[in-house]
């Protein structure tokens, strides 16, 4: 065998009893084997991981019958995807965890573009694959990640106005009655609180401006009693390091004493771009963070402790101070990312890059769960079949990444993909091709 590849002869034993454990979530005995074999087509090397073509490979002689139970399976069987979420976290995070501690939960959102209108959640808005507004519908999630692994722990659709305040269309496509309107940010925390609630081992809370720029979204992360490292824009305004607004009026002598802060003409607060224009070169460090494709990735970054401004003239006491994280390239004209962090104020700019830097994460997880194990290819229609889909689809990654934690990659050679996974499948007809394969040598 080569020496650069384990052995990977007793792989088809290991994911049999993965999904034995996994399947204890089925809640009925009669969908194990369907939840197995659906499970199992998210692996197969072929183009499209829609019920079809995974029918069509994972039973050849009898396409009908398997492609009835799959989409049974998926989109009518009323299995908790919660609780197979649970199972995944309880194998998958010990293995994550045994010589990399927990470092974040990382929060995201992805897009799956989509055509028409009946499709639960599709509106035009803005789709991050596509990069601009189009059509499509929207996740929501929270990763747990290490230094060398993550897997999503919580999952679901976003669900826009026009279609939380349209009963029809709640009703055509299954949507539970409990799901309201919620913002982003705000799904996000809830996520974020069933997590905590559940003991799930702590990591920093890391998301993009989308969210770190809600203020709601910050002050419930710290309620929670976790920490935080989100990404914000440019034009969040901020007091200066040892600044802070006015204290309120002085006392008259009738009426209730003044509570609320002040500012004037000569004190404002300013926004995080104009904070960094006023930072001279020597104020900016060189750090590294991580080995990329390219090389070590390095920049400029500068860390100043700060107070967040937003209408704190509504407030009695100033906002504590935390942590603005300035990324300013060499190249750069001016500076290119921000963050706010309320980590300790002892954390030494290196740990503090690298963690708001792990976010790179959650793009590895969604690049892969798209293009290899079929995130976005369920071409139903329900609320529930979209969300069967990716619970697991999220399993199938989960047993990549138990695979990746048992025999991680040497120097020599590539990380191990979904369509590396061995497992029987019946012989194949001569010439025989499923639909949606783009080649016909490729090997389950």
């Amino acid at each position: 065998m080569n020496g650069s590849r384990p052995d990977f002869s007793r792989q088809p034993d290991r994911l049999q009893a993965y999904l034995d454990d996994l399947t204890q979530a089925a809640g009925h005995a009669d969908r194990v084997v369907p939840m197995e074999n659906y499970t199992k087509g998210l692996m197969l090397p072929i183009e499209r991981k829609s019920v079809e073509p995974m029918a069509a490979r994972l039973a050849p002689g009898n396409v009908r019958q398997m492609h009835q139970s799959l989409h049974h399976i998926v989109a009518d069987a009323a299995w908790s995807d919660d609780a197979l979420l649970k199972q995944v976290r309880r194998q998958v995070l010990p293995a994550m965890t045994r010589k990399h501690a927990l470092a974040a939960w990382i929060v995201d959102d992805t897009g799956f573009p989509k055509k028409g209108t009946h499709s639960v959640g599709v509106a035009r808005q803005y789709c991050g694959q596509l990069g601009k507004q189009e059509n499509c519908r929207v996740a929501v999630s929270v990763s747990l990640a290490t230094e060398q692994a993550s897997i999503p722990a919580a999952y679901q659709l976003y669900l826009p106005e026009i279609w939380a305040d349209d009963a029809k269309r709640r009703k055509q496509a299954g949507v539970p009655a409990e799901i309201r309107f919620q913002t982003k940010p705000d799904m996000a925390l809830e996520q974020i609180r069933s997590l905590v609630n559940e003991d799930v081992p702590h990591g920093v809370v890391l998301a993009d401006a989308a969210y770190g720029d809600d203020n709601d979204f910050r002050e419930g992360v710290e309620t929670l009693g976790l920490s935080y490292a989100v990404g914000i824009k440019s034009s969040t305004s901020l007091w200066p390091p040892g600044t802070m607004p006015l204290p309120p009026q002085p006392r008259r002598r009738i009426g209730r004493p003044p509570r609320l802060l002040q500012r004037d003409k000569q004190h404002q607060p300013l926004s995080a771009k104009e904070l960094a224009l006023c930072l001279r070169a020597a104020d900016l460090r060189r750090v590294s963070w991580r080995e990329g494709a390219r090389g070590m990735m390095r920049s400029r970054f500068a860390a100043l402790r700060v107070r967040v401004a937003h209408r704190d003239y509504w407030r009695s006491e100033p906002r504590p101070e935390q942590w603005l994280l300035i990324e300013w390239p060499p190249e750069e004209k001016e500076p290119t990312k921000y963050w706010l962090s309320n980590l300790p104020v002892s954390i030494g700019l290196r740990k503090l890059v690298a963690i708001a830097k792990l976010r790179w994460r959650i793009e590895r997880d969604y690049e892969e769960l798209k293009q290899e194990l079929g995130l976005g290819h369920f071409e139903g229609r329900n609320w529930r079949g979209f969300h069967h889909h990716a619970t697991l689809s999220i399993a199938a990654y989960g047993f990549l990444v138990l695979e990746r934690c048992l025999f991680p990659p040497s120097a020599d050679s590539r990380p191990l993909r979904a369509n590396d996974i061995q497992f029987s499948l019946p012989r194949l007809q001569s010439g025989y091709a499923p639909r949606g394969a783009t080649r016909t040598d490729r090997k389950a």
